[in-house]
């Protein structure tokens, strides 16, 4: 079975139904940007396993409704198409349930002379006061290693703005955005001295 009538049988017969199940298995969550990602990391993981059977000779048409339980399964525990979420990411959905705390949007604008960004550094009372020294001076020197339209979207992103957001904004696919959030925090750490991913 050739790539191009292997995807028209998947988006026929298989992709109407993931949906369907996901958006079921999913549909306690609230943020929409969210619901949609784990809608997406759904169908992308039973795409995956749909090709995945169809080179084994096996036909992924007759059961749509059982692989989509298994992905939805998967991605509840932190799984991507990509591979399992670290649970040390602070962006990371597993990290944020596994050690219970939660990643706020910062505000849109600023209501002082500086950017929302430093507002909310300077009414912080929960990181000790070295870490935040560290960060105003390490936040910016990482971020000049990278071109301007990276820069942009990286701010974007510390500002708390929605996948989906960044995607219209900049012109790229979600899924895009999602890696360039992974490609960052791994190159943060790296940055620190960290072990390179």
């Amino acid at each position: 079975m050739n790539d191009n009538h292997l995807q028209e049988t998947f988006t026929a017969h298989v992709m109407p139904a993931v949906q369907r199940h996901a958006r079921i298995q999913f549909r306690n969550i609230k943020c929409e940007d969210k619901r949609d990602d784990l809608i997406a990391e759904c169908i992308g993981i039973v795409r995956k396993w749909f090709v995945r059977m169809a080179r084994r000779g096996k036909d992924g048409t007759k059961f749509p409704t059982a692989i989509a339980t298994f992905a939805a399964r998967a991605v509840r525990a932190g799984r991507t198409v990509c591979g399992q979420e670290r649970a040390k990411d602070a962006l990371s959905p597993r990290a944020q349930q596994r050690h219970h705390f939660a990643v706020g949007k910062l505000p849109d604008f600023s209501t002082l002379n500086g950017n929302p960004l430093q507002e909310a550094l300077i009414d912080n009372t929960v990181s000790p006061v070295d870490e935040q020294a560290a960060f105003r001076v390490d936040f910016p020197d990482w971020l000049s290693r990278f071109d301007s339209r990276r820069r942009a979207i990286l701010t974007d992103m510390a500002m708390g703005h929605r996948t989906n957001e960044l995607a219209d904004e900049y012109g790229v696919i979600a899924g895009r955005i999602c890696e360039m959030r992974r490609e960052a925090a791994e190159d943060w750490e790296c940055f620190h001295g960290g072990q390179a991913a």
